[in-house]
C-alpha cells in the first residue's frame, strides 16, 4: 500500500518534510518502555525542563505543545488581553500562516504589521506604530513579536535583538520570539542561546524543524508571565496526556548537543546550495543565506521544468522560490538539485 503513494522530490520543499533524526527516534523508543505518569508529571518532562533551564541559564518556566501555531497563539493570548495588539513584521508567520489563531485564542487581540527589511523589525517601526494612535478606539499595543530566524531566512544579530527589545520595553511592551528555527539561528550566530534571548520575555522554541516528529517548547523567562499557562494548554487541546513523547526528544537533543549539530548540517547545506547557484546566469539569490533556506529568483519556465521533473519547492515571498535544507539534507542531494537547475536553465 505504501509503495502506491505518489512520489516526489520533497527534500527542499520544507524542513518539515524530513523524517525524525536518530536522537529523537531513540528518545521516543526509550520513552515507550514501561509505564509513566501522564500530563507532564513524568521524568522525561522534568529532565527536558531542567536541561532547557541549563541552556538559558535561568529558572524559566517551560511548557511543551504539539506545534508552532499553538505555541505562538497561546503565548499571544497569555501576554495580551482582547483589546490589545501585537506588532510584527508584515511577513511574520504570526500574520501570514496562522489562520487567525493568535486573534482566536486571545479573543480578539489585533495583529498589527509593519514593513520590515528582509523580515527584521527595527525600533523605528515599532515606535511609529505605537505613536500612531493612543485613543480608546484603537487596539492598544502590548506585544512585539520577532521571528528568529525570519521568514526570509535572515537572522537577527544579538545587537539587533537588543535594540528591538530595548525599544519595546521603553514603550511598555513585552517581546515574543517565534523560534521555529531557533536552533538554526543559534548556530548561525555562533553564540550561546542564553545570549540570544536577552530582553525576550517568551520564546517559542521549535523542535519539529530541528529533527523531531512534533513538539515545541514555550519558554517563559519571567515565570509570572506564564502563570496559569497550563490551563490555556489544556483548554486548547495542547496538554498531551502522554507528554513524555513530546518532551523526551527535547531532552535527548539538548543533552548531547544534537539540536545544534543537526541545525548546523541544515545551515551548511544551504550555504553549499547558495555557493553553487550564486553565479549561474538567469538566477538571483534573493536574500542573504544566514540559516537553512535559500531564496532564488528564476525564470518561470525554469521553475516549471523543475516541478515537472518532480522537484517540490515553494513560490514564496516577493516572487522568490524557497529551497529549504533540513537536518537530513546531504551534500549529494544538493549536488543533484544543482544539476537539475543547471539543466532546466539550459532547456
Amino acid at each position: 500500500m505504501i509503495s502506491t503513494f505518489p512520489k516526489g522530490r520533497y527534500q527542499f520543499a520544507s524542513d518539515n518534510t524530513a523524517g525524525i533524526c536518530p536522537e529523537a527516534w531513540r528518545a521516543l523508543e526509550l520513552a515507550n518502555h514501561g509505564n509513566h505518569a501522564g500530563y507532564g508529571d513524568d521524568g522525561y518532562t522534568a529532565a527536558a525542563t531542567d536541561l532547557l533551564r541549563e541552556v538559558f541559564g535561568c529558572p524559566c518556566d517551560v511548557y511543551f505543545v504539539f506545534n508552532g501555531t499553538a505555541a505562538n497563539s497561546l503565548t499571544t493570548a497569555a501576554l495580551c488581553k482582547s483589546y490589545h495588539s501585537v506588532i510584527c513584521a508584515e511577513s511574520a508567520h504570526l500574520e501570514t500562516d496562522e489562520c487567525g489563531a493568535p486573534e482566536f485564542f486571545s479573543n480578539g487581540t489585533k495583529v498589527l504589521t509593519v514593513p520590515a527589511r528582509e523580515g527584521k523589525l527595527d525600533p523605528a517601526s515599532i515606535e511609529g506604530m505605537v505613536s500612531r494612535r493612543s485613543d480608546i478606539h484603537y487596539p492598544k499595543p502590548k506585544l512585539v513579536s520577532i521571528s528568529q530566524a525570519t521568514e526570509f531566512g535572515t537572522v537577527y544579530t544579538r545587537e539587533e535583538i537588543s535594540r528591538v527589545a530595548c525599544a519595546a520595553k521603553a514603550l511598555g511592551l513585552r517581546v515574543h520570539m517565534d523560534g521555529a528555527r531557533f536552533a538554526n539561528a543559534v548556530v548561525s550566530l555562533g553564540i550561546p542561546a542564553s545570549k540570544m534571548v536577552e530582553g525576550i520575555d517568551v520564546l517559542c522554541f521549535g523542535g519539529t524543524k530541528n529533527g523531531m516528529a512534533f513538539g515545541e517548547a514555550v519558554v517563559f523567562f519571567d515565570p509570572e508571565l506564564g502563570a496559569e499557562f497550563g490551563y490555556r494548554c489544556k483548554q486548547a487541546g495542547q496538554l498531551a496526556s502522554k507528554m513524555r513523547f513530546l518532551s523526551a526528544p527535547f531532552a535527548a537533543l539538548v543533552e548531547n548537543g544534537a539540536w545544534l549539530t543537526r541545525a548546523a548540517n541544515a545551515n551548511a547545506r544551504a550555504k553549499e546550495l547558495e555557493a553553487a547557484l550564486r553565479d549561474l546566469p538567469g538566477l538571483e539569490i534573493a536574500y542573504p543565506v544566514e540559516a537553512n533556506s535559500v531564496f532564488i529568483r528564476m525564470p518561470d519556465e525554469t521553475a516549471a521544468r523543475l516541478h515537472a521533473e518532480g522537484w517540490k519547492f515553494y513560490h514564496f515571498i516577493a516572487g522568490a522560490h524557497r529551497f529549504m535544507c533540513s537536518w537530513a539534507t546531504s551534500s549529494a542531494e544538493v549536488e543533484e538539485l544543482v544539476g537539475a537547475i543547471r539543466a532546466a536553465l539550459r532547456n
